[in-house]
């Protein structure tokens, strides 16, 4: 698994979901890395990283090759940051590992059996029809779907690296490849059971404009235990559309957190988020906390 990191402090990994990479987290870790020892993967068929068979136990096997990171790093703990399906898969590393997270992050979380892929996307990951349609399909979705998604002159070296995997001749059956990982209410089943065991603080993060329901990140919400929810106005790539936004709300969350990520639960203060937030945050109007441990919005 390939993996980057920069910065000095406390220990950040940042996991991208599907089909991006690494430098989704760009923007916010130029930020963060002068107080955060930042790291980034890039999960298999993506980015610098070989494609890997899926398989009963992909999340798994995805969890123990992070943990292996984190000790090939010397990182004692980190705060684990995962986006889209890179939050299943820091759901599954926080549950298996959770005496090694100090603090969770999901962003625009797609951790629940109920996913829909994408349109485009269902359509590939349908035998026969993904094969013959493959390169149509792929075209659709690079040049006008994601185009449209991740807009922005800023964003262009970002879109260029998402894309460098499936260029080429054998690129649109490389997404074909990488997109069919089996079904949702298989892959993600045991995810709800697991948000519950969920011990360490959890921060949410939604896009008003997402195209995941907002009724994923609020469920997430209100099956951990110990977690806040934020709303931005933003669409499905987050860390692209507020890296400001988002890179203020990890700090002060993980500031909020650093005293109490060593005691007990029970005796956590959690009080002033919303203030460390709200003063964080470079544009208020964009932003709305709402509290899933109070039921105050």
């Amino acid at each position: 698994m390939h993996c980057t990191h920069q910065g000095k402090g406390e220990s950040i990994l940042f996991i991208h979901g599907m089909p991006t990479n690494r430098v989704l987290w760009d923007g916010i870790i130029r930020q963060l890395s002068g107080n955060h020892r930042c790291f980034a993967v890039d999960l298999p068929g993506m980015g610098d990283t070989p494609f890997v068979p899926y398989g009963p136990d992909y999340l798994d096997g995805l969890a123990k090759q992070i943990e292996l990171l984190r000790i090939k790093h010397g990182v004692k703990k980190w705060h684990v940051v995962g986006h889209d399906a890179g939050s299943a898969v820091a759901v599954q590393y926080a549950c298996r590992f959770s005496p090694r997270v100090g603090c969770l992050a999901l962003l625009s979380p797609a951790i629940f059996p109920e996913l829909k892929p994408f349109y485009l996307l269902n359509a590939l990951r349908k035998p026969l029809v993904g094969e013959v349609m493959a390169p149509l399909l792929h075209f659709v979705f690079w040049q006008i779907a994601m185009r449209r998604a991740i807009s922005g002159g800023q964003n262009r070296d970002a879109f260029r690296a998402f894309y460098e995997p499936f260029s080429g001749l054998t690129g649109a059956w490389q997404l074909m490849r990488l997109v069919r990982w089996g079904r949702p209410e298989d892959i993600l089943s045991e995810i709800p059971a697991r948000l519950t065991a969920l011990p360490m603080p959890t921060l949410l993060v939604h896009g008003k404009r997402d195209v995941l329901p907002p009724a994923f990140a609020e469920r997430a919400a209100s099956l951990i235990p110990h977690s806040s929810m934020v709303t931005l106005d933003a669409g499905h790539f987050i860390p692209l559309d507020r890296p400001n936004e988002v890179a203020a709300c990890l700090r002060a969350f993980f500031q909020e957190n650093r005293a109490a990520i060593a005691a007990p639960l029970r005796v956590r203060k959690r009080g002033k988020l919303t203030a460390l937030l709200r003063s964080a945050v470079a544009e208020p109007r964009n932003l709305e906390v709402h509290r899933s441990m109070t039921g105050v919005s």
